[in-house]
């Protein structure tokens, strides 16, 4: 599981996909999300623009992110 640290209140998912380096582009990230192929905290989610706080789980292509203070 990788881990990714705030730097501000809150992440969008389409940045921590970036971040993580599972994507290589904010286009893929928003294709890959808006194709359903993100879930965060178990639930699929199409908002590029969804903020994640401190203790999200996001998954994505077989990995897993977990959203840190």
């Amino acid at each position: 599981m990788k881990i990714i640290k705030l730097r501000d209140d809150y992440i969008k998912l389409g940045q921590a996909l970036k971040a993580a380096g599972l994507v290589s582009s904010g286009v893929e990230a928003k294709e890959v999300i808006q194709d359903g192929l993100v879930t965060v905290n178990d639930e699929t989610d199409t908002r590029r623009g969804r903020k994640l706080y401190a203790g999200d789980i996001v998954e994505f292509d077989g990995e897993r992110l977990k959203i840190e203070d």
